[in-house]
C-alpha cells in the first residue's frame, strides 16, 4: 500500500458520501482495526448483518477476512458476500468459466433513488495522509471518484478508443488511447459489469448507425477481451493464493537469490540503471502511477532477467507505484515476466531495442531522462557509444549497471536448462490444467492449450 493508493480511495469516498447524501443518507465512515469497529457497532445495537463484495486481495486482507468471519460467527451476525466481477469463489474447474463470466455480466444494478436515513453519526473521513500508509509524491496521479471514471469510460467509447488496438503499446500514445479505467476497476468506483454493459450498448449503437469502422471494431474487440482477461488472472490468485509469495512452478525455487543485489534494486527503483528507456519508464511511473502493459512487462523483465533479482522485491515496489494495483493481476504478471510460471514462454526484453522500437524519435526518453540532452539522437538508447559519452556518463547519468546482452544470455541459459528438466513438463501440465484458458476445444491437448496461454503475454491488462 502507498500514499497514492489511499489518496485515490479518499477522493472516491468523499464523492460517494456526497452522492449518498443526495439519496437521503450520507456515507457512514469508521476508521480503525476492523474487529474493533465492528464490535463497537454491534455493542451499540447498530449492526445485525454484514454485507460486502468478495475480495481477492493480498494475504493480509485475506487474514483480516478470516478474523471478521470468526467475529461474525461468535456474535451471530450473518455475513453475506456478493460475487465481484467475473471471479468464481470456490470453483473447482475452469470449465465453462467464460460462460459464467458472460452470464454474470448481464445484470447491472442501478443506484437507489432514495435511502432511508439512519440515526448514527456519519463520522469523519480520514485525511488524504494517514500515518499507517507511506506517503509518496505522485503529481500525475489519476483522480478518484465515480464521476472521473464515468468520464473516462464515455470519452474512451466516443473518441479516444478508436486507435486503442494499434497505439496502446506506445509510451507516447498509450496514455491517451488506453481507457485509463484500471484504477477505477481496482478500487471499485466502476465495475467490470458496468463497463461491459456500456461497451455492448455502445457497440450496438455504432452498428445501427453505421458509424462502426473496421478500426473501431478491432479496438472494441481488443478492449472486450481485456475485460475477460482481467478476471481470468484474478481467478488464478483466488484459486492459488501462494502466487503472491512463491514461484508458481516449483522447479524455479532457488534459481534466483531471494535477497538479490541491493544496489541493482535501488538503481532500478530510482530509474538509474543506465538504460535510458527503462529509466524513463520507471520515472514516468513514479510521477504518474501508471504505465502501459508493454512497458510494465519490460521493466519487470529487466529486473528479473538482466539484474537477476527475485521477483518479490521489484514486485512490491511496482505494487506501491501502480495506482491501479490489483493483486490478482499484478502477481501473476510479475511471475509471467520473470519466467517462473512454467506455462508461459520466457520473454526477455532487449531494453535498447524496446527504446528504439517504442520511442523511435526519443521524445519520451528525453522528457524523462533530461540528463541525456547532449547525447545525439542515434545514440540515445545506447549513450555509451556516443562520441561524448565520457562527458555525460558517470557525471550526469550513470553507466549501465550490467552488460545487457551477457546478462540476458546468462538468464536465458539458466531458465531454459530448468525447463528441460525431467519432471518440468509434468508439473507444467498440472498448472495449465488448473489455471489455463478454456477457449480451446476440450479435445485439444495441453500442448495446444499452452499455446493459447502464451498469448497472454501480449494482453495489456493495465491498458484497461
Amino acid at each position: 500500500m502507498s500514499g497514492r493508493h489511499w489518496a485515490f480511495v479518499a477522493e472516491s469516498l468523499e464523492e460517494l458520501r456526497s452522492d449518498l447524501d443526495n439519496c437521503g443518507q450520507a456515507l457512514v465512515v469508521r476508521f480503525g482495526p476492523s474487529i474493533e469497529v465492528l464490535e463497537d457497532l454491534w455493542a451499540n445495537g447498530l449492526i445485525r448483518s454484514l454485507w460486502s463484495h468478495e475480495e481477492t486481495g493480498n494475504d493480509w486482507t485475506y487474514r483480516r477476512d478470516l478474523r471478521v468471519g470468526a467475529w461474525c460467527r461468535d456474535r451471530g451476525v450473518l455475513w453475506t458476500e456478493i460475487q465481484n466481477h467475473g471471479v468464481n469463489r470456490g470453483s473447482r474447474s475452469r470449465n465453462r468459466w467464460s460462460k459464467k463470466w458472460s452470464d454474470h455480466m448481464e445484470g447491472v444494478v442501478t443506484s437507489p433513488p432514495k435511502l432511508a436515513p439512519v440515526s448514527i453519526h456519519v463520522g469523519r473521513l480520514p485525511s488524504h495522509k494517514i500515518s499507517s500508509v507511506p506517503d509518496d509524491y505522485c503529481p500525475g496521479r489519476q483522480c478518484g471518484g465515480r464521476a472521473a471514471g464515468r468520464g473516462l469510460l464515455d470519452s474512451f467509447l466516443l473518441r479516444r478508443g478508436e486507435h486503442y488496438r494499434s497505439s496502446m503499446s506506445s509510451p507516447l500514445n498509450g496514455e491517451r488511447v488506453c481507457s485509463r479505467l484500471s484504477p477505477h476497476i481496482a478500487w471499485g468506483t466502476l465495475s467490470v459489469r458496468e463497463i461491459a454493459a456500456g461497451l455492448k450498448c455502445h457497440n450496438e449503437e455504432m452498428q445501427t448507425s453505421g458509424a462502426s469502422s473496421r478500426r473501431w471494431q478491432q479496438s472494441l474487440r481488443s478492449f472486450n477481451s481485456r475485460l475477460h482477461w482481467h478476471c481470468h488472472f484474478i481467478q488464478k490468485l483466488e484459486d492459488e493464493p501462494r502466487i503472491e509469495f512463491e514461484n508458481l512452478h516449483r522447479a524455479f525455487d532457488g534459481v534466483r537469490p531471494y535477497e538479490g543485489n541491493a544496489d541493482f534494486l535501488s538503481a532500478w527503483c530510482a530509474g538509474e540503471t543506465g538504460f535510458p528507456f527503462v529509466d524513463a519508464c520507471m520515472r514516468f511511473l513514479r510521477a504518474t502511477g501508471w504505465l502501459n502493459f508493454r512497458m510494465r512487462a519490460m521493466v519487470m523483465a529487466v529486473a528479473s532477467y538482466h539484474l537477476w533479482l527475485h521477483w518479490r522485491e521489484p514486485g512490491l515496489e511496482l505494487a506501491r507505484l501502480f495506482t491501479d494495483y490489483e493483486p490478482g493481476i499484478h502477481w501473476n504478471q510479475v511471475q509471467m515476466q520473470s519466467g517462473t510460471t512454467g506455462i508461459n514462454t520466457i520473454r526477455i526484453y532487449n531494453p535498447v531495442k524496446q527504446g528504439n522500437d517504442q520511442d523511435p524519435d526519443g521524445i519520451f526518453t528525453r522528457r524523462w531522462v533530461p540528463e541525456l540532452s547532449k547525447i545525439p539522437d542515434n545514440f540515445l538508447q545506447e549513450p555509451w557509444k556516443a562520441h561524448n559519452a565520457s562527458q555525460v556518463l558517470g557525471n550526469l547519468y550513470p553507466e549501465p549497471i550490467v552488460d545487457y546482452l551477457k546478462s540476458a544470455k546468462n538468464a536465458r541459459s539458466k531458465l531454459w536448462a530448468i525447463r528441460a528438466g525431467t519432471n518440468f513438463r509434468a508439473e507444467a501440465n498440472k498448472i495449465q490444467k488448473k489455471h489455463g484458458s478454456r477457449k480451446s476445444s476440450s479435445k485439444n491437448s495441453l500442448r495446444k492449450q499452452s499455446k493459447l496461454e502464451l498469448t497472454q503475454l501480449s494482453l495489456p491488462l493495465s491498458d484497461l
